[in-house]
């Protein structure tokens, strides 16, 4: 017997749905449930946009919570930063950070330093305190939200407002990239 899935809004609908369940939903979103016994009926309301998280409305980072970090680096002996590139864009200058594969997924707490360090080996120009934050806030969030993005960019000429606030600029304070 061929069974028939009803939907409330379509297949969509269910693949959003099961996409936010399996990406960290709020605990209050409806469950979606899958049910061998019958149709499966699913409803869903789109949750509100949110804004970039801030270190205050965080977790330490979006790879890991502190009871899942491992307590020793399983990456140590592994390059975080492949390359740096220095280039002159439109806005002014700017640094291009591209990460290796472990530098995308280690997240061990003392790697981002470890990686900053590695960055300023190669660019040992780019240590400035809002260039750090702007490291650090692509360490902590762009490799969740863009995970294979090519490169990790970062600008002497953006101001240095201090982390928080470069995280609610989406790691762009004083405009957005260009």
């Amino acid at each position: 017997m061929r069974r028939r899935w009803k939907l409330a809004g379509g297949p969509p609908v269910l693949a959003l749905a099961l996409v936010l369940t399996g990406c960290g939903a709020a605990e209050d979103s409806p469950p979606v449930v899958v049910s061998s016994l019958g149709p499966v009926t699913a409803t869903a309301t789109p949750a509100p946009a949110k804004p970039f998280p801030t270190a205050a409305t965080a977790p330490l980072s979006p790879l890991s919570s502190a009871a899942a970090a491992p307590s020793v680096d399983p990456l140590a002996d592994q390059a975080l930063i492949d390359h740096t590139e220095w280039t002159d864009d439109i806005d002014g200058r700017r640094l291009r950070i591209y990460p290796t594969q472990a530098g995308r997924t280690d997240i061990f707490p003392a790697a981002g330093e470890r990686a900053w360090q590695e960055v300023l080996a190669l660019a040992p120009d780019a240590d400035t305190p809002g260039m750090y934050d702007q490291f650090r806030c692509h360490w902590v969030w762009a490799r969740a939200v863009a995970p294979d993005k090519t490169s990790w960019n970062i600008e002497p000429w953006r101001p240095a407002v201090g982390y928080d606030a470069t995280v609610a600029a989406m790691c762009n304070p004083g405009g957005p990239e260009r």
